[in-house]
C-alpha cells in the first residue's frame, strides 16, 4: 500500500531516515507539514492504508522536475518491490521529469534507476559529503 505520509508518520520514517548515510531532517519535517505542497513524502506499508510505513520516498518540485530525494526500505522489506512503487506512485504525482543522485559505489540503488526507466545524466564530484554522486534522470 502506497499513502502520502502523515505527521503521524515522523516516528516510524525518522527511523528509517535514519539508516541514510547523508539523511534530511528537515526536509523530511517540511514534507510533514501539512500545509506544505513540497517537498512531498510517500510511504508504503505493510500492512494496509493505516499501517506502519515499511518504506519511504522524499521528494522536492522544482524547475520542470521532481527530485527524488530521499528513498529508504527497511531492510526486513527490501526485495518485495517496495522502492518501484514508491518510485511509480512518485511519477504517477507529476508531469515533470524525475531525478535521482546516487553514490557511485550503490550497485543496488544505480541498478534499481536503471530497471525503472533512469538514465545516467553525468557525474557529480563533490555532491555529497563523502564524494561523488551520479544525476539520473527519467522523463
Amino acid at each position: 500500500m502506497i499513502r502520502p505520509a502523515t505527521p503521524a508518520d515522523r516516528g516510524p520514517l525518522t527511523r528509517l531516515q535514519s539508516r541514510l548515510p547523508e539523511p534530511s531532517p528537515d526536509l523530511l519535517d517540511a514534507a510533514l507539514d501539512d500545509a506544505a505542497p513540497t517537498p512531498a513524502a510517500l510511504v508504503s506499508t505493510a500492512d494496509g492504508e493505516g499501517g506502519t510505513p515499511v518504506a519511504f520516498l522524499l521528494a522536492v518540485a522544482g524547475d520542470g522536475t521532481t527530485y527524488v530525494a530521499e528513498l529508504v526500505v527497511a531492510p526486513a522489506r527490501r526485495r518485495e518491490g517496495r522502492a518501484r512503487a514508491l518510485l511509480a506512485a512518485c511519477a504517477e504525482r507529476t508531469d515533470d521529469a524525475l531525478t535521482v543522485t546516487v553514490a557511485p559505489d550503490n550497485e543496488a540503488a544505480r541498478a534499481l534507476y536503471r530497471d525503472c526507466g533512469f538514465e545516467k545524466r553525468e557525474r557529480l564530484p563533490d555532491f555529497f559529503d563523502g564524494g561523488a554522486a551520479i544525476r539520473y534522470r527519467r522523463d
